[in-house]
């Protein structure tokens, strides 16, 4: 089992940058696939990319790739995305969240922990 707590968000002008960094408590963190998601006002949740157990693969969704980029420190038990210019519709809740897949997956139902969000805010 794995807990996972979101934390970088905040308010930011577009063309900023922002790093988002998800903590994991458990022994077993190198077991688990990492991804984001995000969620708008509105809108469904989507996926924002992932990273693989050990960081050997990453994915990222068209809509923020060649911008977003996640990393893991599995010595610290976290994940980051690094969010470069970013732009208001990346605003959303952003959640971490751990899957035991072995193949990346972006369905949310594969996801058996979440974290509680952190809201981040982009002005134009």
């Amino acid at each position: 089992q794995v807990q996972l707590v979101e934390s970088g968000g905040g308010l930011v002008q577009a063309g900023d940058s922002l790093r988002l960094s998800c903590a994991a408590s458990g022994r077993t963190f190198t077991s688990y696939t990492i991804s984001w998601f995000r969620q708008a006002p509105g809108k469904e949740r989507e996926f924002v990319g992932g990273i693989s157990r050990g960081g050997a693969t990453t994915y990222a969704a068209d809509s923020v790739k060649g911008r977003f980029t996640i990393s893991r420190d599995d010595a610290k038990n976290t994940v980051y995305v690094q969010m470069n210019s970013v732009r208001p519709e990346d605003t959303a809740t952003y959640y971490c969240a751990a899957t035991t897949t072995i193949l990346m997956t972006t369905r949310e139902d594969e996801y058996a922990y979440w974290g509680q969000g952190t809201q981040v805010t982009v002005s134009s």
